[in-house]
């Protein structure tokens, strides 16, 4: 029988933004590359690693704050000059969500 953790052990970051390079739309593709995706898929990591939400022990769900992680995200990109719109960043995040659901990490909320 499959658990979570195993879900969480087929998680892929190449596989990831490369499915979230098909997932957005062609006129985006050129503004965001392989390298902001990345960026982007490394500051979620660093969000939930400083909310606590990342407990290698355990495979209980996490509920997370969409917008809190968002606004996050854009304070950082903007710290670091990533040159990423709110738009690109939604993009990039529904894309690795939809990767996510692929793999069984997510679910929809009921």
């Amino acid at each position: 029988m499959k658990t979570e953790e195993d879900d969480l052990l087929v998680y892929d970051e190449d596989a990831a933004v490369k499915f979230i390079l098909d997932f957005i739309p062609a006129e985006a593709k050129e503004r965001i590359d392989n390298d902001k995706v990345e960026y982007v898929l490394d500051v979620v990591y660093d969000y939930y690693e400083e909310n606590g939400l990342i407990d290698e022990d355990s495979t209980e769900e996490a509920s997370i704050d969409e917008e809190e992680m968002f606004k996050y995200i854009l304070k950082s990109s903007k710290k670091d000059k990533m040159k990423l719109t709110e738009d690109d960043i939604q993009m990039i995040l529904d894309g690795e969500y939809e990767y996510g659901k692929s793999l069984g990490i997510y679910r929809e909320e009921e």
